[in-house]
Formats: structure tokens, C-alpha cells, sequence
């Protein structure tokens, strides 16, 4: 094997720091970069927050100065000074107080002071506190009622058992088989335990079924002027509720020999139970969406304008004092450390503006696209993909899908993330095209204006957008229906007048 040197040229992408910092940037969400921007400022003496107080400042010193050359005569103080410097706390006190009036009244103490304050500014313990689950609430009523040692373990045992919604995910054989033999419980035990977890705050909590759940609710509930009406229920919950999951109305009033007045009364009646008692003791957390983009129109001009949310991240600067301090020719540790903290933090300025720059870019394409929606709403949405996009900014599809991840735009219909607005597109009649976005708009307008009684199945829906001149499957409508959470027309039958 001979070993020889040759010459050959080419290109090649490089991933320096500054392009990586630059895409990690661009693909953050509004919070993760502020969480970014904060560390940032932590680690890197260089940066500070632009506060822009520098014109209030200089206006605040202007007034200091013309007080202090006033012509009025200054009172004395009536105390003296300490190291040439009067007390701040003595600054205006009055030669006498009034005999109906309190110290408080022109010297407020803390505790006056902080009943100023918002209660929900100060109330700490509240706010940090954990939310309280179902089982806390659960243990907390287990601890004011009156049970054997035994009775507890088990109650205990079904608690822990018991999930989110308030079914007991353990059958009651298992519950009673990991008891030890020497404690002698019984599973009768275990089962006059779980009636009365039962009976605790929210009703119906431990249940095993729907149908249980549903029972236990109407056993409390009390109708005298209508006495049949909770029997009726009753019969529909222990026999023929699959029926009444299906809407098979018809077969229901068959077998119950119900009159379809009792049966919608009936029905209205098991509706208003609750069939996941426990989800409403810790609900789910509430995620707030702060836009990135904000966008209006001009009441003078009838145009759109596009731009970033100034609150969306902090403005941050270089700090001057710091920079001044860095020095050419010096090679010192400290002035290294000085001079490397200083690029970065021009980098990261620079990626910053960057990421800005090319989120504009992309929102400002996606309004001139989609000005149909903004004026008309979701019928009116044009089909639109990445690479519409991204020919017309002239950037990779990779970087319009990092800016459109996790990027909200605030519009006059709401508040939208980016990719809400690029759809697949369907062929017309016509030879157009239409958005995906529009027809599940029409789909949801069709089915809200359907007869209850006889509601659209999938194919006539597809005979309706035919004759719209929209060519749509009846497997693509039945996709589009899920994706609108809306159930198939055998589950949308109603009871009407």
C-alpha cells in the first residue's frame, strides 16, 4: 500500500456555535426563551436588561434640582440630624396630632401598610401551595368518620385505589386478598366499607361501573311531585343503558314503554348526573398562551399590520461599564474572561434578532396568504404548506417549521399557533383548490344546522360538498368528523319537541 498526499477542494456545511445557538433560539417557545434569557443574564456580566428608565431618570434629577433651588425658606427639622444626614422617617412630621386621631392614622405600621396591598399579592400560602387531589379530600372526610382499625386499613386500601375520576380501579377480591390472614376481614367487609366511601363528598366516588356510579347519584336525589320519574331512570340505568348510549330511542321507548315526553324527561334527568364525580375535586391546570405576534387592522387603510409582542421577551443590552473595561492588547486571565463574555453576548444579541427578524418575515407571509380568514373566518382559509412559505422568505422548510412550532399569533378571531394556518388542499370541481381547515369548517356548519331527529350521516354530508363542487370521500369526512370530536350521526340522534 503506498501512501500519497492529494489535493482535493469542496464545499461543506459547518455547525459553528453561533448557527447553533442561532436554530436552538429559533425553535423555542415564548417561556422557554424567556427562561433562556434569564440565564443568559445570570452567567454573562456583559448583558443587562434595557429597562429604558434613561430619559425618566435624567427627568427625575431635572426636578430634584429645581426643588432644591427654590426660593421657599425650608422648616427646621425638629429633630436633629445624625452624621450631617436627617432621617428619612422624620422628613414632614407634624408640631401636633389631633385628639381623635391614632399614630396609624399618619404613620401607617406594616401591618396597615399591608392591608393596602391586594389580598391576592399576599397571600403566599395559597399560591404556593398544591392543589388538593382526590384522595386528600377523600382521607380528609376517612378522618372525621368513625371506623374499626380493620375498617380503616380497608378504607385506606380503596382510597389508594380509587383514580383521578373517581373509579375504583382495583376489583374488590384483589383489595381484600392483600390483607394479611391473621387480620380476619371479611370480603362482606370490604364491600360495606366501599358502600360508605360511596356515600362521601363527591357522591358516587369508588364506583366500579357507570351504571353504579349513576345509581348511587340518583338514590339521593328526591322528586315528590314526580315520583316515577327517578324509577324510570333506574330502570334505564340498570337494564338499557347500552340503548341509551347507542340513542336508540325507538327500541328504548319499546322496551320501557315509555312515551317519548317521559322519555326525554328521563333521559334530561340521568344527563344531569355526573359520570366522572371525581374530576372536578382537582381539575386540570390552565395553560395561558402569551402571543408572539400580534395583528390588527387599520381602521384608515382597511390593511393588516404584523408585529412582535413586546412583552414576549425582556429587552437586553450590552453593559457599557463592563465592555470599556476590555482592553486590545491585553492578554490577561481577567481580560480573556472579559473578552469571551463579550462575544457571546454579542451572539446572543445577534441571535436574538435573528430569530425576531425571520418570525416576522414568516407571520407577515402568513397574513398576506390567509387575509380571506382573517376577513371571513375559517371558510374562507386558502391551502397553504411549508414550502409556499418557504419559497416566498427564501429560507429551508426545516426553519419555517421550527418558527411555526410553539409560535401563537393574536388576530381578531383569537389567538392561534402558526401551523393552524397551513392546511392540505382539495381539488374542485372547478379546478381549484380548497383548504382542508375550510371544509371542516363547513362540515361543523352543516352538522350544527342538521335535524336532530335525523342527523347527516358521512355519505349525505359528501353529497352536500359535491354539489358545493368540493370532491371529498366519505372516509376523508369521516376523518375530518373525529377530528372535530363530533360522534357519528346514530350518536348525535336527539329527542326533540
Amino acid at each position: 500500500m503506498k501512501l500519497s498526499l492529494q489535493l482535493k477542494l469542496g464545499q461543506q456545511l459547518t455547525m459553528t456555535p453561533q448557527l447553533q445557538q442561532a436554530i436552538r433560539l429559533l425553535q423555542l417557545s415564548t417561556l422557554d426563551l424567556q427562561q433562556e434569557i434569564h440565564q443568559a443574564l445570570e452567567s454573562n456580566p456583559m448583558l443587562e436588561l434595557d429597562e429604558g428608565n434613561d430619559e425618566e431618570t435624567e427627568q427625575a434629577e431635572l426636578t430634584n434640582d429645581a426643588e432644591s433651588t427654590s426660593t421657599e425658606p425650608a422648616e427646621a427639622p425638629t429633630t436633629p440630624a445624625v452624621n450631617g444626614e436627617e432621617p428619612s422617617w422624620q422628613e414632614q412630621i407634624p408640631n401636633d396630632l389631633s385628639v381623635d386621631s391614632n399614630w396609624e392614622d399618619v404613620y401607617p405600621t406594616s401591618s396597615a401598610v399591608s392591608q393596602n396591598f391586594d389580598s391576592e399579592q399576599m397571600d403566599y400560602e395559597s399560591r404556593n401551595s398544591a392543589e388538593e387531589t382526590l384522595q386528600d379530600h377523600l382521607l380528609w372526610q376517612l378522618n372525621l368518620t368513625p371506623m374499626s382499625d380493620n375498617d380503616e386499613a380497608i378504607a385506606l386500601a380503596i382510597i389508594d385505589a380509587i383514580d383521578a375520576n373517581g373509579m375504583l380501579t382495583v376489583d374488590l377480591e384483589s383489595i381484600h386478598g392483600g390483607f394479611d390472614e391473621s387480620a380476619e376481614i371479611e370480603l362482606d367487609e370490604v364491600t360495606a366499607v366501599l358502600h360508605r366511601i360511596q356515600q362521601f363528598d363527591p357522591l358516587g366516588v369508588g364506583y366500579r361501573n357507570l351504571s353504579e356510579c349513576l345509581m348511587i347519584q340518583l338514590n339521593q336525589l328526591d322528586h315528590p311531585e314526580k315520583p316515577k320519574l327517578i324509577d324510570n331512570a333506574k330502570l334505564i340505568i340498570t337494564e338499557h343503558l347500552d340503548l341509551l348510549g347507542h340513542r336508540d330511542y325507538a327500541q328504548l321507548m319499546r322496551k320501557t314503554k315509555l312515551k317519548e315526553p317521559e322519555l326525554k324527561e328521563t333521559i334530561g334527568l340521568i344527563e344531569s348526573l355526573d359520570p366522572r364525580p371525581g374530576s372536578n375535586i382537582s381539575p386540570a391546570s390552565t395553560t395561558y398562551i402569551v402571543p408572539d405576534v400580534i395583528v390588527t387592522k387599520q381602521p384608515e387603510t382597511g390593511k393588516w399590520k404584523v408585529e412582535l409582542n413586546p412583552d414576549t421577551a425582556p429587552k437586553i443590552r450590552i453593559n457599557n461599564s463592563y465592555a470599556s473595561l476590555v482592553k486590545r492588547a491585553d492578554s490577561s486571565d481577567e481580560n480573556s474572561y472579559l473578552r469571551d463574555n463579550l462575544q457571546e453576548a454579542r451572539w446572543f444579541i445577534k441571535s436574538l434578532q435573528s430569530r425576531n427578524e425571520t418570525l416576522m418575515k414568516v407571520a407577515t407571509r402568513i397574513v398576506e396568504h390567509q387575509k380571506g380568514f382573517l376577513e371571513y373566518g375559517e371558510e374562507a382559509m386558502k391551502p397553504l404548506v411549508l414550502h409556499d412559505i418557504a419559497e416566498a422568505v427564501s429560507m429551508h422548510e426545516s426553519t419555517i417549521s421550527r418558527v411555526t412550532t410553539q409560535k401563537y399569533m393574536h388576530t381578531p378571531r383569537g389567538i392561534f399557533e402558526l401551523k393552524y394556518f397551513f392546511s392540505s388542499h382539495v381539488s374542485t370541481k372547478g379546478g381549484g383548490e380548497c383548504s382542508s381547515t375550510a371544509i371542516r369548517a363547513i362540515i361543523k356548519k352543516l352538522i350544527a344546522a342538521e335535524n336532530a331527529r335525523k342527523p347527516l350521516s358521512d355519505s349525505k354530508i359528501t353529497q352536500l360538498l359535491e354539489e358545493k363542487g368540493i370532491n371529498v370521500a366519505r372516509r376523508t369526512i369521516a376523518k375530518y368528523r373525529e377530528s372535530l370530536s363530533i360522534p357519528p350521526s346514530n350518536e348525535r340522534k336527539r329527542l326533540v319537541d
